[in-house]
């Protein structure tokens, strides 16, 4: 009947059409445009037959449909609002054609139907699906809605509240609880999936199954009176709290749900449709976009290393404690066996009482069992010696962040160890070159940084030093994707990418202090600016020791730009012992009350020191405080780009974002810039110069400014 590379549409027994989803050369189907011809063609095909009594759908790859290719959103959201909505009523038109046909269809749901490819089994009057399937409609993650006819189908098919359920979190629902909810009709085994769908269709056919029934059932409205609008009402209330309206998806498709449920069928699809456009057109959506082919660069450059990589059986880390108890607990999970070596038995039992509080968080929201714990802490071996270290393929040291304590340690364990085995250290400022020097295999030696907390921080730094070689880099890439992490592979230089960056936004932050605005005003300004915490708040996380020590790397790294006019506040409540978290004072107070509640409020030991340095009085807007706190961030991370300390601004940006909570909305310091206009953002830098060399911008962005040149 039809044969194109993606569907193909055949005749089977007792009028059935077959239409098949088989993208040629590919491992899963995608919605790409090319699909999306050929599934025109091939119902046309179809609407030419008189013999066909029944359709079912169904899937060749090991997945459905894994959604829209998200590679051609680039072109089509730069497109006006309303383009991008007639671009979706395109796909309404397919997927209404296969409603519409006069006899009743199936589709077979095996592995994943997510996005659009969930939207097209919703065009078909029944589901049947393989028990390990996953259903979902994960658009809200890119700043969209569904827009081929998920919002309208499937909220009359299970409700309305159970269809925010899926669409506002984003998340694949199991088949059973898609079928308990009303969106299958059936939940098989993978070996009975295609039987059961043809028995289904034909019962269909044969009329003992009421397919226009079930078509009515996607299509009818709620009746519109004051019951249902009360029940939408309190929809809207009930979900919308806790919405963060800096991401306009999901109170966008909160509001067009609720509003379409009493509406006509296809003036419902019209109304997603038009939020389709209207979120797509948008800034989020674009760098929410950029994100999703940003993280799937780094997979492909993950993949390319590990070509190049050495397996690691078995690995150890030098120091216990929580830094080292955590990335014991991070191998061991994923199947990495982990001794974990210090000088200290109490570090060594904080370690291992570390990596059991994080299992028992994971036991006490079911996503770990007892018998799984036990499994996990088998695989750390805690040890006072060097025992077992002949046997180990790769060796992370994690000890005090001091550069005469690194060297000796490093250069003890590099003889305990095999000739093959590479030795990392997860410094988070000093110099891999330093540390190399006295290393007698200094090609088998880099930089493996992990972020705190380890098991929640995706991001690790690799870091090469001059003389680390090429299998060095590639096996520590894959060792850290190995253990669960997103690598980013860096050049060696003071505080590599992420503390690099991060510290002249602290000098930003210093400066404004200085200048008389409140840093409790500083960190609400920058929670609105989209980060997860403020800077004071985030020093305070931190902590003010690891905080002082970082800056005056950074400092001596970078005398020119990264001086302080005023000594930084971080050093004066160091001097009066405030750690911040870990001692309970810092910028704020953290205690917790007689009534058992944890509080955080502002510290007498600050105020006491604002008071006595502070002599300035600055008017500013909150406006030039983003600025002022961007601006030096921002710069950083371009002059990053172009001294090749990161490879391309796909990797800075993901860097930031993974490695330091850059607002995700956002998209990252350099397609911040670029949302910005470089133009614009020059013309900020300058309006900003006297805060100092960290403002000034460098040749190259001088330049971008001018010819108006973007770095995506």
């Amino acid at each position: 009947m039809y044969a194109g590379q993606s569907v193909t549409l055949k005749m089977a027994d007792s009028g059935i059409a077959e239409l098949i989803l088989d993208a040629n050369g590919a491992s899963v189907n995608v919605l790409n445009a090319h699909l999306q011809d050929e599934l025109g063609q091939a119902l046309a095909a179809l609407g030419t037959r008189a013999d066909v009594r029944g359709l079912l759908i169904y899937s060749a790859k090991p997945a459905f449909v894994l959604g829209a290719d998200i590679t051609e959103f680039t072109e089509l959201f730069g497109m006006q609002a309303a383009d991008i909505s007639r671009w979706a009523g395109k796909v309404h038109g397919l997927f209404n054609t296969i409603e519409k046909l006069p006899y009743p269809t199936v589709a077979a749901v095996n592995g994943m139907a997510l996005g659009g490819g969930l939207e097209l089994s919703l065009a078909a009057d029944f589901r049947v699906a393989d028990k390990a399937a996953k259903l979902g409609l994960p658009e809200v993650t890119l700043g969209i809605c569904p827009g081929w006819g998920g919002t309208v189908r499937l909220s009359r098919l299970v409700g309305a509240e159970a269809a925010l359920g899926w669409m506002l979190s984003g998340k694949p629902v199991k088949a059973a609880q898609a079928l308990t909810q009303g969106g299958l009709d059936a939940a098989v085994e993978a070996d009975q999936l295609l039987d059961t769908a043809r028995t289904l269709l034909k019962e269909a056919m044969a009329g003992e199954r009421d397919y226009l029934a079930n078509r009515l059932r996607k299509q009818a409205a709620l009746d519109n009176n004051a019951a249902t609008a009360a029940a939408m009402e309190s929809l809207k209330q009930t979900l919308g709290k806790g919405l963060d309206v800096r991401y306009p998806a999901a109170p966008a498709i909160l509001a067009t749900v609720t509003s379409a449920m009493t509406e006509d069928f296809h003036k419902a699809l019209a109304m997603e449709a038009k939020t389709f456009g209207e979120l797509a057109s948008g800034v989020e959506a674009k760098n929410l976009v950029g994100l999703f082919l940003n993280d799937q660069y780094l997979k492909r450059e993950t993949k390319r290393w590990a070509k190049q990589a050495h397996p690691v059986a078995k690995a150890a880390v030098l120091g216990a404690g929580i830094m080292g108890g955590g990335i014991g607990y991070q191998a061991a999970l994923n199947g990495t066996p982990m001794l974990m070596k210090d000088i200290n038995q109490e570090a060594l039992d904080l370690g291992m009482s570390h990596a059991g509080s994080i299992l028992d968080r994971s036991i006490s929201k079911g996503r770990m069992t007892e018998a799984g714990k036990e499994k996990v802490l088998s695989g750390i071996h805690p040890t006072l010696t060097y025992e077992g270290f002949t046997e180990v393929d790769y060796v992370v040291e994690a000890v005090v962040e001091r550069l005469d304590v690194k060297r000796s340690v490093l250069a003890e364990v590099e003889h305990k160890v095999p000739d093959s085995a590479i030795v990392a250290t997860n410094t988070s400022t000093i110099s891999i070159d330093l540390l190399a020097e006295h290393l007698q295999r200094p090609d088998k030696f880099c930089g493996m940084h992990f972020f705190n907390p380890v098991h929640a921080m995706q991001l690790v730094e690799v870091i090469r030093g001059s003389q680390t070689s090429d299998e060095t880099v590639a096996t520590t890439v894959a060792f850290a994707a190995a253990m669960g992490k997103t690598p980013i592979v860096v050049n060696d230089c003071p505080g590599f990418l992420v503390n690099r960056v991060l510290f002249p936004y602290f000098n930003g932050f210093n400066r404004l202090v200085m200048d008389g605005v409140d840093f409790e005003r500083i960190d609400q300004v920058m929670e609105q600016f989209g980060w997860p915490m403020g800077p004071a708040y985030l020093a305070d996380v931190i902590g003010l020791d690891t905080m002082v020590h970082a800056d005056k790397v950074l400092e001596d790294g970078f005398p020119e730009r990264m001086g302080h006019d005023d000594r930084p506040i971080i050093e004066s409540l160091l001097e009066q012992d405030a750690l911040g978290q870990k001692n309970g004072v810092g910028f704020y107070e953290y205690g917790t009350d007689e009534h058992g509640k944890r509080y955080k409020r502002r510290s007498e030991k600050v105020a006491a020191i604002l008071e006595q340095r502070v002599t300035r009085s600055t008017e500013i807007t909150d406006a030039e405080i983003v600025e002022r706190m961007m601006i030096p961030m921002c710069l950083e991370t371009a002059r990053c780009l172009e001294e090749h300390i990161v490879a391309s601004a796909t990797e800075a940006d993901m860097g930031l974002i993974l490695g330091l909570g850059f607002p995700r909305f956002r998209g990252g310091a350099l397609r911040y810039i670029d949302n910005l206009g470089a133009n614009l953002f020059a013309a900020q830098a300058d309006a900003h110069a006297e805060c100092g060399p960290l403002y000034c911008l460098t040749d190259d962005m001088r330049a971008m400014a001018e010819s108006g040149k973007t770095f995506y």
